[in-house]
C-alpha cells in the first residue's frame, strides 16, 4: 500500500511538474508571437511608423522577456532545458538572460531616446523568431513527449544567422545609448550622499558592453557544440 501510494504520488508531481512546464512555455509563446507580429506589421506595413516598433511591442516583450527570470530560478525553464535534447549550464543560462533583461530595462526602456533606433527592429526581430521556435519546441516536448524533426532542426540552426543579428543589435544600442546615460546622469549616484557610496551607470553600461566581447564567442561556440549534440541524436524522445 505504502509502494502504491509512493507511486501515485511521484506520478502526480511529474504530471504536475510537466503541466507547469507546458502552460508556461505556451504563455511565453504567445507573449513572442505578439511581439513578432507587431513588430513586423510595424516596420513592413505600417508606412512612416517603421521606428515605432519598440511602442507597438513593448508590453509583450517586457512581459516575455522577464518571464525569463523563471528560468535561472528552481521553478525555472532550466528545467525545461535540462529534460531536453541537451542540458543548458547555468554558465550559458544566466549571461544570455542577464544581458537581454539588461538592454530591455537598462537600455531601451530607461532612454526612450534609442527607442526609434532601426537596431529596435532588428532586435526584437530576431529575438522574438528564436524564442518562438524555442518556447514552443519545449512546449510541444512537455505537452506530447515529442517535437517534429522539422522544429528539432530550426530549435538549433536559426540561431547561425539570428545570433549575430540580435547580439550585434544589443551591442549596437548600448554603444549608441552612452552618451543619453552621461548626459542624463539617470541612475547613477554622486558623491557626497547620506549612504556615501557612488555609482555610475555608464561604468556598468561600459562594462556591459566590453562583456560582449568574450561572452558572445563563447555563447555562440557552445550553441554550436550543442547544435552537433541535438542533430546528431537519431530522433527526439
Amino acid at each position: 500500500m505504502a509502494n502504491l501510494f509512493f507511486y501515485w504520488s511521484t506520478h502526480m508531481a511529474s504530471v504536475s511538474k510537466r503541466l507547469y512546464l507546458s502552460l508556461y512555455n505556451w504563455v511565453i509563446f504567445i507573449g513572442w508571437f505578439q511581439v513578432l507580429f507587431f513588430s513586423l506589421k510595424t516596420t513592413f506595413f505600417e508606412s512612416g511608423h517603421d521606428k515605432h516598433v519598440f511602442n507597438a511591442v513593448a508590453k509583450p516583450l517586457l512581459l516575455a522577456q522577464s518571464a525569463a527570470v523563471f528560468e535561472i530560478t528552481d521553478l525555472s525553464q532550466s528545467e525545461v532545458l535540462q529534460l531536453g535534447l541537451v542540458k543548458s549550464p547555468i554558465s550559458a543560462t544566466v549571461p544570455q538572460i542577464g544581458s537581454r533583461l539588461y538592454v530591455v530595462w537598462g537600455i531601451l526602456w530607461s532612454f526612450p531616446e534609442i527607442q526609434t533606433h532601426v537596431l529596435v527592429n532588428s532586435l526584437v526581430i530576431s529575438w522574438s523568431i528564436t524564442e518562438i521556435i524555442r518556447y514552443s519546441f519545449f512546449g510541444l516536448k512537455e505537452a506530447f513527449g515529442y517535437t517534429p524533426s522539422w522544429l528539432l532542426w530550426l530549435r538549433y540552426s536559426t540561431f547561425v544567422l539570428l545570433y549575430p543579428v540580435g547580439i550585434s543589435s544589443e551591442v549596437g544600442l548600448i554603444y549608441i545609448a552612452v552618451p543619453c546615460i552621461k548626459a542624463s546622469g539617470r541612475y547613477s549616484l554622486r558623491m557626497p550622499n547620506k549612504m556615501n557610496f557612488a555609482f555610475d551607470y555608464l561604468v556598468l553600461a561600459i562594462i556591459a558592453f566590453v562583456l560582449y566581447v568574450p561572452g558572445s564567442p563563447y555563447l555562440y561556440k557552445y550553441m554550436m557544440g550543442q547544435r552537433k549534440r541535438a542533430i546528431s541524436k537519431p530522433k527526439v524522445a
